[in-house]
């Protein structure tokens, strides 16, 4: 996406450099997002390579990943900052070359746990891919960096499953040999990331001896989780939102200015103090609310999803389509996101009603992928799963970030994907985990379609509050007026 119209001399040499850490950060972006065994993850740890149960599958190996995440995620977000992106960049290739190493040649239950801590941090760490581009452009760059950074990891993980639905489909490849492609392709991304310039400056912890730490910043785009000044004449557009991305600079400032380093304590302070301002909006609390709330869920689905189609249809008794699937759910994802960015809709008043009414069609479509035991019905219900999600996602996203600042743009980010990793973690350690309950897959899929159920009531029935609230009060306006007298 374009940048803000009307041009203008940079206020330094860095607004003429871009492309170098730009191109660098989208090639590492495309490649570590290029893993055409990931579809098939499910089928492979199941099936001969590694012979394991289902039971150790879903039960105890694949919840590591959510207490590994929500546990690293705040240590990794003050890190990001205080280490200045590209380290923590570095450490997220490597975790994931970890990840892969462990995916070929490890054996044994202990072996895949600990996979899975591998993966969790690659995971956490993915904040300093989206953040470390704003260190080292200029501002009125942002909109257009962020389009490109974030096209690559979706240009990627499109041709990732694409390519391994291919190899498995048509020409009869092995999953360990798509696992050595994730691997091959990783392993680029991490050398890739080597010549990342180091950034000079961050949000909070290293910034410039003449930008005060207070300065606010208004979020005026956030498509693709872009930061852009406050500036007359430049429209709010709506965008994507998948997974948390928390832009960490605020102002292409010249690399030239003069260094502050913020004290920790004081950092921590401020933090605490916006998120008390921040969180006493109704409006923020009910988007932030629901971001949490279905975000928890979202991450449910798409993890054990394809346990659930493998006891729909098990994968070695036929062919399956996951990596079909998988692309086709992101194109049309990013497809109806687009859409939804050129429509113009009073969520002010209809945005709970219509968060409540979506959240019923994403139980519905999770209800029927778990009792409709019908491969092809289940990809068509996770697609609209999917579809559904980023629509809501997005939405969500711009209503949060519209008024904010930077800082606190990052904080509400951060503190929702927290609690939505805590709510996740309950979920897991009670109906997944095999220290908990441990259920099977299809009964976790209903509570997941009642939990999206549940979200959908609430937020229907403070919705109608809402909206009764709201006509009363025109009512007494009304009275008031002179005109009623």
């Amino acid at each position: 996406m374009a940048g803000p119209r009307g041009a203008r001399p940079a206020r330094s040499g860095r607004g003429c450099c871009w492309a170098l850490p730009t191109g660098l950060l989208c090639a590492y972006g495309f490649f570590c997002s290029v893993r055409p065994s990931e579809p098939f993850l499910t089928r492979y740890l199941l099936g001969p390579h590694k012979n394991l149960s289902e039971t150790q599958v879903f039960n105890e190996i694949y919840p590591v990943w959510t207490y590994s995440y929500l546990a690293l995620l705040f240590p990794v977000f003050l890190a990001t900052d205080y280490l200045r992106y590209k380290p923590v960049v570095l450490l997220q290739g490597l975790s994931l070359i970890i990840t892969w190493f462990l995916l070929l040649y490890a054996q044994g239950l202990r072996a895949f746990q600990l996979l899975e801590f591998f993966y969790g941090m690659g995971t956490a760490t993915d904040i300093a891919y989206y953040s470390y581009i704003y260190s080292v452009v200029d501002v009125d760059l942002y909109r257009k960096v962020t389009s490109y950074c974030r096209s690559a990891t979706l240009v990627g993980y499109t041709v990732g499953s694409v390519c391994g639905q291919l190899l498995v489909s048509l020409a009869g490849w092995s999953l360990f040999s798509l696992n050595v492609i994730s691997l091959t392709s990783i392993s680029v991304a991490f050398g890739t990331a080597w010549f990342l310039p180091m950034p000079r400056k961050s949000l909070f912890f290293h910034h410039a001896a003449t930008q005060p730490f207070s300065l606010e910043m208004k979020v005026m785009d956030c498509k693709n989780g872009a930061i852009v000044q406050d500036q007359p004449g430049v429209p709010r557009v709506p965008g994507w939102e998948d997974e948390v991305k928390m832009p960490l600079n605020r102002e292409g400032h010249s690399a030239e200015k003069k260094e502050q380093k913020v004290d920790a304590l004081k950092v921590l302070k401020d933090l605490w103090r916006d998120f008390l301002q921040c969180y006493s909006s109704r409006t923020m609390l009910c988007w932030s609310v629901w971001w949490a709330l279905s975000t928890c869920g979202y991450f449910q689905v798409i993890n054990y999803a394809q346990g659930l189609w493998e006891m729909v249809l098990p994968s070695h008794s036929t062919e399956i389509y996951n990596g079909g699937v998988e692309a086709a759910s992101t194109l049309l994802g990013a497809v109806a996101v687009f859409v939804v960015g050129h429509i113009k809709t009073s969520w002010a008043m209809w945005g709970e009603v219509a968060l409540a009414l979506f959240s019923f069609l994403i139980a519905a479509a999770v209800y029927i992928m778990d009792t409709v035991h019908n491969i092809w019905v289940c990809y068509a219900s996770y697609v609209v799963f999917r579809i559904i999600y980023m629509l809501l996602i997005t939405t969500a996203t711009f209503q949060i970030a519209t008024n904010l600042s930077v800082e606190r743009y990052a904080l509400v980010f951060g503190v929702n994907t927290f609690i939505a990793l805590a709510l996740q973690t309950l979920l897991t350690l009670i109906v997944v985990d095999a220290s908990g309950l441990g259920l099977d897959i299809f009964t976790q899929f209903m509570i997941y379609a009642s939990y999206f159920a549940a979200i959908s009531l609430v937020f229907l029935g403070s919705g109608l509050y809402s909206i009764m609230r709201a006509h009363r009060r025109r009512e007494q306006v009304q009275s008031r007026s002179p005109e009623s007298c």
